[in-house]
């Protein structure tokens, strides 16, 4: 049975992973599979700059085997491979060209070609062994869990699931002193918080280790005053923060495999990360909280994640349903971590779910929305994140029956993909462009918590099956995880346009990403779960 991805397709990316060896932030080698021929590009230039370009030169192959850490293009004439050695040399046998720039090096043997990053060209490798090379590389797909019973086209997705979420691992380095990962090698790089937290929750299914390193490397760029940050480098953190968590991934990994003294140690450290949210975003002190707010036009609220969605359009503070609700379930979860403080976090939980209940739920839309502090009203706007309060338990048995009935409603959430990020309804607002429209896997997976926790398993296992059979399509369509899907099912995910552009170009900024991070792990967490498939 093969165990290696096999599908060809533009905006792949390969990379050497910290799960090898050691990883270099700032010179290590990035590919990406062109749009055009069967080529790569090296991935060291800003979008829009100029790359390396490996072309493969042989006859059309019968078969392409397409990892995230080697390739083999499988002809009639013979077999032409490539692997990556280490973090910044790549080697190639058989049937390629080079069209360099002047941030690579290279050396030639007869039919091998080794690539590296200046200044790191290591010319041993092109005696290495290169069967044993790909091997090597190979092992951690040959060894990947796929849970049994599941279709060719599952079982397909999950290996590349795998292989991606093996290439955004890094080495321990400069600030960072676990392992940890990224939303993607290029162009994103960077260590995010609640990408961290949903990538750990896949990873905890092949190893629970690994899992919490990913976790504790967030901790690890924590400031004296409790902030978590909003993303990080090895050298430099961001001074926002982003979706509390956390809790969550430290939970579900704890369920798999248990380390009380792991939980033991972060938990006094999610307890200050909490109260510094509780002290620096609640503007009017009314107790619900909010996201920090930016003037950019098409980012107005990184912070939350959503950064372009409608709600923030106005760039006004809003007690914000997703927050407060994520704020919720990290107070639950400390008081599961701390017994000695649980009367305390309980009462913050049970706080917020109340102040939820009164001041964020819209009879009107019958479902949660945002409350303007400064002017004193509800929004009013429909969105996915007013579905996330479930996640929390703070919706009322009554409330919770009204938003389950949005998601089989064809006029508000009930879409041919669910769950969009705006009603349907909102038809002013309404982009095929990242939070104004198109479905998210990480926000579908919260949804399908929440839904659980109020009973609707039948609800929950439709979205998630719809989410899985969607992903699948595309990966078998196109090589590669997307960031958002379509609601509509109307357009292909590269056709879907981001933060306000859909340029003639490929630029990554303004199309869905490809190998996006969270799209694959949840693709996992989801497969693997029981009630759900």
């Amino acid at each position: 049975m093969d165990r290696y991805p096999d599908i060809w397709g533009g905006g792949q990316l390969l990379a050497f992973s910290g799960i090898d060896g050691k990883t270099d932030f700032d010179n290590g080698l990035c590919l990406r599979t062109a749009f055009s021929g069967f080529a790569f590009e090296l991935k060291k230039a800003a979008p829009g700059g100029s790359d390396a370009r490996i072309s493969y030169t042989g006859e059309a192959p019968g078969k392409i085997e397409l990892a995230g850490d080697f390739f083999r293009f499988h002809a009639p004439g013979g077999v032409s491979s490539g692997v990556l050695a280490d973090a910044w040399n790549l080697l190639l046998e058989g049937k390629f060209s080079l069209e360099p720039t002047p941030q690579y090096e290279s050396a030639v043997s007869g039919n091998r070609t080794l690539v590296a990053a200046k200044g790191f060209l290591n010319a041993a490798f092109l005696d290495a062994d290169m069967e044993e090379l790909v091997s090597r590389r190979g092992a951690w797909l040959r060894n990947a869990p796929v849970p049994e019973k599941v279709s060719e086209a599952s079982r397909r997705t999950a290996l590349k699931a795998w292989s991606q979420l093996k290439t955004q691992i890094y080495s321990p380095e400069g600030q960072i002193r676990s392992r940890w990962s990224t939303p993607d090698r290029w162009p994103h790089k960077n260590m995010w918080l609640w990408d961290s937290a949903f990538h750990a929750l896949g990873m905890r299914h092949y190893d629970p280790q690994l899992a919490r390193e990913m976790i504790s490397a967030m901790f690890d760029l924590q400031r004296p005053d409790g902030l978590i940050p909003h993303s990080g480098t090895p050298f430099v953190i961001h001074d926002c923060t982003q979706p509390p968590v956390l809790s969550l991934a430290m939970r579900m990994i704890d369920a798999v495999d248990p380390k009380p003294e792991w939980i033991a140690e972060l938990a006094p450290k999610l307890e200050r990360f909490i109260a510094w949210i509780m002290a620096n975003r609640d503007s009017d002190g009314a107790g619900l909280v909010e996201w920090q707010i930016s003037a950019e036009k098409n980012c107005r609220s990184g912070e939350s994640g959503m950064d372009n969605s409608p709600r923030f359009d106005g760039a006004i503070q809003l007690d914000a349903p997703d927050f407060n609700a994520y704020l919720a379930f990290e107070c639950e979860s400390l008081a599961k971590f701390l017994p000695e403080r649980r009367g305390y976090w309980l009462a913050h939980h049970d706080r917020l779910c109340r102040l939820m209940r009164e001041r964020l739920w819209s009879e009107e839309c019958g479902m949660f929305v945002d409350y303007d502090v400064k002017n004193g009203r509800r929004t009013e706007i429909m969105s996915s994140a007013g579905f996330l309060p479930l996640y929390c338990g703070a919706a009322a048995p009554e409330q919770a029956a009204r938003l389950a009935a949005h998601l089989t409603d064809p006029g508000t959430f009930g879409t041919p993909l669910r769950v969009p990020s705006i009603a349907k309804s909102n038809t002013a607002a309404y982009k095929k462009d990242m939070w104004r429209g198109p479905v998210w896997t990480n926000i579908n997976y919260m949804i399908a918590l929440g839904l659980e926790r109020y009973g609707y398993r039948d609800l929950a296992r439709s979205i998630v099956a719809d989410t899985l059979r969607e992903q699948e399509k595309w990966y078998l369509a196109c090589g590669t995880f997307f960031e958002f899907y379509d609601d509509r099912k109307e357009v292909e995910p590269r056709a879907l346009e981001r933060k306000g552009k859909m340029p003639a170009v490929y630029n990554p900024f303004h199309q869905a990403f490809h190998d996006y991070g969270w799209s694959a792990t949840l693709y996992l967490e989801m497969l693997f779960h029981p009630e759900w498939n």
